[in-house]
């Protein structure tokens, strides 16, 4: 439960953490905040690390003068865009493998066949929605992956909602980060980010359990 309880406190006052790391280790920053957004985005397994608001604190630190805007949002894209091929790739060659039991409840051929035909009708606009909702994102690619969406279309859809992500998000926090309620009450903005985040994912779960 400590880690949960670090994770949560790490999160909500992501300006301090960051801020801190800056000072001990200028340039360096840009290293760490491409690791994360690279394991968000291109390991299935570390869905939980902080996407949206990093992006938007990200962007008030910049706006202080600590880093380049400029510089922040090409590492910042690059990173997406280095977890999502990552992702796909990883989809691609285990999705086969995987889901090659016939008999099997859940991993069998029959739902690898849905995921194909999902994204051969929806695959556009999942991956540029999903980009901007918690968990779908780290998860998008890899089924994209495995339903084996033309590549040359996934990466064109990527690099689009990778620099619709960074920048709007950084932006958002480049313009409006520094205002001062609005940095007096940072931690508030970062947790209302996060829900409204993930209401898209909830609203659609609830339909879903609805229809059955």
């Amino acid at each position: 439960m400590e880690w949960i309880v670090q994770l949560v406190d790490l999160v909500l006052h992501l300006d301090r953490h960051l801020g801190v790391f800056l000072a001990n280790y200028g340039a360096w920053i840009y290293v760490l905040l491409f690791v994360i957004v690279f394991a968000e985005t291109g390991l299935v397994v570390t869905p939980f690390l902080p996407g949206d608001s990093l992006l938007f604190v990200t962007g008030t630190l910049a706006a202080a003068g600590g880093m380049d805007v400029r510089w922040l949002m090409a590492v910042l894209v690059a990173a997406a865009l280095t977890g999502d091929n990552v992702n796909y790739w990883a989809g691609r060659y285990l999705g086969p493998r995987v889901f090659r039991n016939e008999s099997a409840r859940w991993l069998n051929r029959k739902h690898l066949e849905r995921t194909r035909g999902f994204y051969e009708r929806y695959g556009v606009k999942t991956i540029v929605l999903a980009r901007f909702i918690p968990v779908i994102r780290t998860f998008a690619p890899f089924v994209a992956g495995v339903g084996r969406m033309p590549y040359g279309r996934f990466l064109t859809v990527s690099v689009l909602a990778a620099l619709l992500w960074v920048v709007s998000l950084v932006l958002a926090g480049y313009f409006f980060g520094n205002i001062p309620w609005v940095r007096q009450n940072l931690s508030v903005v970062i947790a209302a980010i996060i829900v409204i985040s993930v209401l898209p994912a909830v609203f659609e779960a609830l339909r879903q359990r609805r229809r059955g």
